[in-house]
């Protein structure tokens, strides 16, 4: 989106210089976009400088880039500052999304005289990512502040944008920064700039003419790009097409899940699993259609392996590399626990070993370190074969354990259903609780089969009494909404009865 009010084109009659502030973590060049700058500001006759003040750390605080352009005068030498001034920042170029608001947050930009351009891409933040429910900062309230706060707002994606032309997040904010005209520089001094760089300087200058285009034209970068593929789903199973149709595109696209993960036969389980709740509540049937797929294409050691094996996976490395002919190796940081280990093993082998591991570590199992170079053959090939092994899935110890709590969670919706459709979307919605790997997904089930207790006695005490379930079903709402805001509100579940 281009958005513009009235910016004012320089800021060079209004305070006699030009602030610009990069917000940037790791990683994403937000120092070569600095130097860009000043460099481009230099060429052109401009003085200008540059300062950086490091975050903590790559992904726990971004690194900020402050930069000044000044009029060239000979009677006067500029005095800069280290730091831009809140509320007096010119221009904010943001090579990610959730910086806009960390920067607003701190009341750098105004929207008097602030030109806001970012990428509207995401990069998940430490607190987004530990939770575990829902905790993405909502990208559609983030941009409603950077517009609140801005006089023109230049907002697309310029990730996609990279990825698609082969080329730098920020080359394309350098040419958006210049094609917005809130600086005083030609664009070929920001040209001049890159090819002094010397880096990449090609792919740069692609980068640089794309971003000029979005910022002059208005383009829109957020749509879905051409070299963007979807898998191909089998739409052309009658049983697919039989459905309602809010419950098509979720059963496609777990379809496609299960047959790459396992087999068509193992899909077809799925869809006669489904098959009780689709004539039912659609609510019902949409949270069972989901969190079914999800659990049944739970994460084990033969995905895990199958995954790293896959040649997309390095070509994907290697394009990150962006050094064509240059020697890559990759390094897999392993560290299955026993659970892990015994559980890919057929159930009738391992299941009294398992039972007596449990005894013996019930708090959480031993786990093996292993670092494998996947690059080299022997590594490729211990990993590769390991991911050969779906064929041991359905007789697996694990597939054992998964089948009976699947079983559990979906006979408690089912029985649900014939009290209550409330209380049976809430049951089934429970499902989404089960996530995470090791310690983590063994304390989540240990959550669902609370939260199934209590709201189904919860249940059995209201048919006897009135046939009101609001109550069992407020217990499994707050139990479930509790347990995904994080270990306090687990703890607090823990504490809730029916």
């Amino acid at each position: 989106m281009n958005e513009a009010g009235d910016p004012q084109l320089t800021a060079m009659g209004r305070q006699g210089f030009v602030s610009v502030l990069i917000p940037a973590v790791g990683g994403q060049g937000g120092g070569v976009l600095s130097e860009w700058i000043v460099e481009a500001a230099i060429a052109d006759g401009y003085v200008a400088h540059g300062t950086s003040i490091p975050g903590v750390a790559q992904r726990t605080g971004s690194t900020t880039y402050y930069a000044e352009v000044f009029p060239p005068r000979d009677d006067v030498t500029p005095t800069v500052s280290l730091y831009p001034v809140p509320g007096a920042l010119d221009v904010l170029v943001a090579p990610e999304l959730l910086e806009v608001g960390r920067m607003i947050e701190l009341g750098f930009p105004s929207p008097a005289r602030t030109t806001i351009i970012t990428s509207t891409h995401r990069l998940y933040s430490i607190q987004e990512k530990v939770a575990v429910g829902d905790a993405l900062y909502p990208t559609e309230r983030l941009l409603e502040a950077a517009r609140t706060f801005s006089c023109a707002l230049h907002a697309f994606d310029a990730l996609a944008l990279a990825r698609e032309h082969r080329t730098e997040v920020n080359a394309i904010l350098l040419g958006a920064l210049a094609g917005s005209g809130v600086m005083p520089m030609r664009e070929d001094a920001y040209r001049a700039a890159i090819r002094a760089k010397g880096v990449s300087v090609d792919a740069n200058l692609r980068g640089f003419d794309l971003g000029l285009a979005v910022a002059q034209n208005g383009a829109d970068a957020t749509a879905p790009r051409n070299g963007a593929v979807a898998p191909a789903a089998p739409v052309d199973d009658p049983r697919v097409a039989a459905l309602p149709e809010p419950l098509r595109p979720i059963v496609r696209q777990a379809l496609v899940r299960l047959i790459d993960y396992q087999d068509r036969r193992y899909a077809d389980r799925y869809l006669e699993q489904l098959a009780p709740y689709v004539a039912g509540d659609g609510e019902t049937a949409a949270h069972v259609a989901r969190y079914l797929a999800l659990w049944m294409s739970y994460e084990d050691a033969i995905r895990v392996a199958d995954l790293k094996t896959r040649a997309s996976r390095f070509a994907r490395i290697r394009a990150e590399a962006k050094t064509p002919g240059a020697v890559v190796e990759v390094i897999d940081y392993l560290k299955p626990d026993l659970d892990e280990i015994y559980g890919i093993l057929p159930y009738a082998l391992v299941a009294p070993f398992a039972r007596w591991a449990e005894r013996r570590w019930p708090h959480g199992r031993p786990a093996l370190a292993q670092h494998v170079r996947t690059t080299t053959v022997l590594g490729y090939l211990r990993v590769w074969l390991l991911g050969r092994l779906r064929g041991l899935r359905p007789i697996s110890y694990r597939a054992h354990q998964e089948r009976l709590r699947m079983a559990q969670w979906l006979s408690a919706v089912q029985q649900c259903a014939g009290w209550d459709p409330a209380l049976a979307r809430e049951v089934a919605h429970a499902g989404q609780l089960v996530k995470g790997y090791g310690e983590v997904r063994r304390r989540m089930f240990a959550h669902l089969e609370r939260l199934l207790a209590a709201s189904l006695a919860a249940a059995e005490a209201a048919s006897r009494g009135g046939a009101d379930f609001s109550a069992a079903t407020r217990l499994a709402h707050d139990y479930r909404t509790l347990v995904l805001s994080g270990p306090d509100g687990e703890l607090k579940a823990a504490t809730l009865r029916g």
